[in-house]
C-alpha cells in the first residue's frame, strides 16, 4: 500500500483536523463515511492511499501520566461516531493508555511512561521462578503498592465501554491491563489478556485466591514489617531498597505450601493458548475493531490487529503517539481516549 501523507491542509478544512489519519484502502466502508466529510475533504477520499491531516494545538495533559496530545475536533468525533454506528458487533482492545487517566502509569509513553522516568523494569517470568530472593523482593514491593493499586477507580473511558456493552454495541472487549477497571466499571463481556493483579494462583496445585486474601496473609506473617512508597508501576509494583526488603516473609500456598504468583502474564511468559484462541473466536464474530490506548508493541495484542486486517474488517485506533498497527489501520486518532470516547453518541 502506497502512503501519500498530506502535511499542509487547505485553510478551509483546518477546523476539522486534529491529528487524524485516514487509511482509505477499505473502499466499501469509506462509501458509508463519505457523506459526513465536508465538501473540502471529499476530493481527498478517492484514492487508496493513506491521508494524514495535522492541525490543532499541542495540549499538555492535566493528567500526570498522560503524554502531551492534540485537541479533539468536531470532525474527530463525527468520524469515530460514524465508525461506531456502522458496527453491529464491535470488538474493542484496550491498553494502558485508558488507565493512565485513572492515575496508573504506563510503560512506554514518552516523558511520562515508566521506561522514560526510570531504569526499573518489570520482573521476568523465569527470574521469578528461579530466584527466591527475587520473589521476596517482588512480593514485598507488591504488598506495599497493593492498597493504592487496588483503590484506583474506572474513568470515563471504562464507563463509556460499559455503557456501550449495556446497549449491545460491544460484542467483546479484550484488555491488556491487569487493573480490573473494566469490571469495576460494570463491563462483563471482557477477557483480561494478561491476567489480573486482583487474583493469585499457586504454581504447584493451581489453587486460586483473591489478592485481598493474600494481603491479609502477608500482614499476619509480617506484623512488624511496614514500609511506604510514593511511586507505582502499571502492575502495582513499587520501589524499595534492599534494606527495606530484608526480613520480609513470603507466604506460601495455604492449600499445598507451594509457590504463589499473581495471575498475571509476566514479561517473558506467553498468553495461554486457550485464551488466545478464545479471543480469536470472538474477533471472528465481529464486524469492526477499535483499539484504545495501546501502542501494540507487545505481540499478544498486535496479533489481533493483524487478524482484523486479514478479515478485512474496519480498524480504528485511538492512541497518543505511534502504534505498531498504524500502517494497517483505517483510522488513527492521535488524541486522549477520554477526550473523544465519552463524546460518542450511540445510534
Amino acid at each position: 500500500m502506497m502512503i501519500f501523507p498530506i502535511f499542509i491542509c487547505p485553510h478551509q478544512i483546518l477546523p476539522y483536523c486534529s491529528s487524524l489519519r485516514l487509511s482509505l484502502n477499505n473502499r466499501n466502508y469509506m462509501r458509508g463515511l463519505h457523506t459526513l466529510l465536508p465538501e473540502q475533504l471529499r476530493h481527498y477520499c478517492t484514492s487508496e492511499s493513506v491521508q494524514t491531516f495535522t492541525a490543532g494545538s499541542l495540549q499538555k495533559s492535566a493528567f500526570g501520566f498522560v503524554p502531551s496530545h492534540r485537541t479533539v475536533t468536531e470532525f474527530d468525533v463525527k468520524l469515530l461516531e460514524t465508525f461506531v454506528a456502522k458496527s453491529k458487533r464491535l470488538f474493542v482492545l484496550t491498553g494502558a493508555g485508558i488507565s493512565t487517566e485513572s492515575g496508573i502509569p504506563d510503560y512506554r509513553s514518552e516523558v511520562v511512561g515508566l521506561y522514560a522516568k526510570s531504569k526499573n523494569r518489570p520482573i521476568q517470568y523465569q527470574d521469578f521462578l528461579k530466584s527466591a530472593s527475587l520473589r521476596q523482593r517482588y512480593w514485598a514491593r507488591n504488598s506495599v503498592g497493593w492498597p493504592r493499586f487496588s483503590s484506583f477507580e474506572p474513568n470515563d473511558c471504562h464507563k463509556t465501554f460499559s455503557h456501550w456493552e449495556y446497549f449491545k454495541k460491544i460484542h467483546w472487549l479484550v484488555t491488556q491491563n491487569v487493573d480490573a477497571l473494566h469490571y469495576k466499571a460494570g463491563s462483563h463481556k471482557v477477557t483480561e489478556l494478561h491476567g489480573s493483579a486482583h487474583r493469585v494462583v499457586c504454581l504447584d496445585c493451581k489453587f486460586q485466591m483473591k489478592r485481598t486474601e493474600l494481603q491479609e496473609m502477608i500482614q499476619e506473617q509480617n506484623p512488624s514489617w511496614k514500609h511506604r512508597s510514593e511511586d507505582i508501576a502499571p502492575d502495582g509494583d513499587v520501589q524499595l531498597s534492599e534494606e527495606q526488603i530484608q526480613g520480609f516473609k513470603v507466604p506460601c500456598c495455604p492449600n499445598c505450601g507451594g509457590m504463589l504468583k499473581p495471575e498475571i502474564v509476566f514479561f517473558g511468559d506467553n498468553v495461554a493458548r486457550d485464551v488466545v484462541d478464545f479471543v480469536y473466536s470472538r474477533l471472528h464474530e465481529c464486524d469492526a475493531m477499535l483499539i484504545a490506548g495501546s501502542s501494540l508493541q507487545v505481540f499478544s495484542g498486535y496479533r489481533y490487529a493483524n487478524a482484523a486486517k486479514d478479515m478485512r474488517i474496519p480498524l480504528a485506533i485511538i492512541n497518543i503517539g505511534p502504534t505498531r498497527a498504524d500502517k494497517i489501520a483505517d483510522f488513527k486518532f492521535d488524541v486522549r481516549c477520554g477526550d473523544i470516547l465519552p463524546k460518542i453518541k450511540l445510534s
